[in-house]
């Protein structure tokens, strides 16, 4: 049975936990703050889910999801992620984060970044494009019309393979936005952020291609209901 390790314990990251579970995925999860702390979170989400530090989750996991948002001071266990697929969930905030020069210039994406603190990993963005909740309530079987699609972007074709199938199981197409320099068609302010809650594949696919490279990223705090209020 393939086990997820799923770092980040918010929105995004328990949302992840819950449909891997009755996909048939085991479950370690970790926050900052100590396993102790996921105690109700673990009971809700079954026999199939425990809580742990990040290392361990990290260490534990087949693959793993990094639900946290990227700091510019590497704080990821890098050792356990060595040679493992790495699902980055994170959007560059400019509210929650701060301005990161690198980014704001263009220089690299938050993608990116974190690819070059996880050196050894394969690193892909994925689930970026959907507000938490809907991750178990929006997915539509294969063929569906109003099927939504979620993008993901790598330097590595097999993480991308993984996603896609990952995405399928949940109910989403993929549109393949590869490499992870190009991740920043999907960045706040572009078409596909700013209609990310209805997109088909094909909708995706033009809205990446309207994206301009010196549209301004989002500033302000999310309402109600934007992807990653809280991670």
């Amino acid at each position: 049975m393939t086990t997820i390790g799923i770092i980040g314990a918010g929105e995004v990251g328990s949302q992840i936990a819950r449909a891997a579970l009755l996909h048939g995925y085991e479950v370690v999860i970790a926050n900052s703050r100590g396993p102790e702390t996921l105690e109700n979170l673990v009971t809700e989400l079954g026999p199939k889910a425990r809580a742990a530090h990040a290392a361990d989750a990290a260490e534990a996991g087949d693959f793993a999801v990094v639900a946290v948002p990227l700091k510019l001071v590497n704080d990821m266990p890098a050792e356990a992620l060595a040679c493992k697929i790495v699902l980055d969930t994170n959007n560059y905030m400019i509210w929650r984060d701060g301005h990161f020069e690198v980014i704001d210039s263009g220089e690299k994406t938050v993608h990116e970044l974190r690819q070059e603190h996880l050196p050894t990993s394969k690193v892909v963005q994925a689930f970026t494009h959907i507000q938490a909740p809907r991750i178990t309530t929006a997915g539509r079987l294969s063929g569906a019309p109003d099927r939504l699609a979620l993008p993901a972007s790598s330097d590595y074709p097999e993480a991308v393979e993984l996603v896609t199938r990952l995405y399928d199981q949940f109910g989403f197409d993929t549109v393949d936005n590869s490499p992870l320099s190009e991740s920043w068609r999907t960045a706040p302010g572009q078409p596909a952020w700013t209609e990310l809650a209805h997109q088909t594949r094909d909708e995706l696919m033009a809205n990446l291609k309207r994206a301009h490279p010196l549209a301004a990223p989002t500033r302000d705090c999310p309402t109600e209901g934007s992807p990653h209020v809280r991670q």
